[in-house]
């Protein structure tokens, strides 16, 4: 593994491997440090630093400002590579506008269940309300049978999303690793989900590195804790130049 860091491009998840995840999903915080840390970080690489998220990239946008990343949001839908923009747009979408509205009147009586718009796809969420996770699950899938092959379910913690069959972050990871400054490196990918497996499977396929935060079967090839050890991991990284973990590490 290179000593330095000019070979690397690191891609990283959102929830639950930057920051905690939270009961409800629109309560996220980051922490105060980290946009500087990823900043510095971002400097050491070249610029070849991205987040890799199941959420719009306005979402994340906010939670960064005034600091604009590369990102690929909704799963890949939504890109921003060296400040070119491509966005999803949901009126592309009207099959999957219409079972927004009704997901919403499905779960109406169902408290604790939330359904998160996302535009180019919708979540099911049942962290608060975990008896209803069969529920929560068997909507899900009776949505995707209604839409058709044009999309799938993405399962994750407490959430089924459902969203365009094209979309997945090992599929983005690729395309990110064919553009400037991303090509030609060694790539890393953080996550913590399910959603991220497919990442890492892409990363483990170029000869990269694969970091899964917290339990739970995986083909990552380290294992780090907690999103508190990750930014420690990223801190450490962005002032002193070393990698900070290894594949020995887990």
């Amino acid at each position: 593994m290179p000593a330095k860091n000019g070979g690397y491009a690191l891609f990283l998840d959102f929830d639950g491997t930057l920051v905690d995840i939270v009961d409800r999903p629109d309560a996220v915080t980051v922490d105060p440090g980290l946009p500087e840390v990823l900043t510095k970080l971002q400097e050491r690489l070249g610029g070849a630093l991205a987040i890799i998220s199941g959420r719009p990239i306005a979402f994340l946008d906010g939670r960064f400002v005034p600091h604009e990343f590369d990102m690929a949001g909704l799963h890949g839908l939504e890109q921003r590579i060296s400040g070119t923009l491509s966005m999803c747009d949901p009126d592309d979408h009207p099959a999957l506008r219409d079972m927004v509205e009704r997901l919403g009147r499905i779960v109406a009586d169902k408290e604790g269940i939330l359904i998160e718009d996302k535009g180019c796809s919708v979540a099911i969420h049942w962290r608060l309300a975990p008896h209803e996770k069969e529920f929560a699950l068997a909507t899900a899938h009776a949505a995707i049978e209604a839409l058709g092959s044009d999309y799938r379910v993405q399962h994750g913690k407490a959430v089924a999303e459902i969203l365009p069959s094209a979309a997945g972050k090992g599929k983005v990871i690729e395309r990110f690793l064919h553009e400037p400054p991303y090509k030609g490196r060694r790539p890393i990918f953080v996550g913590d989900d399910l959603t991220d497996e497919n990442g890492f499977k892409t990363v483990n396929a170029h000869g990269g590195l694969s970091v899964r935060i917290g339990a739970g079967e995986t083909i990552a090839q380290v294992r780090l804790g907690t999103p508190a050890d990750l930014r420690h991991c990223l801190s450490t990284w962005a002032l002193e130049g070393s990698l900070p973990f290894k594949e020995d590490d887990c």
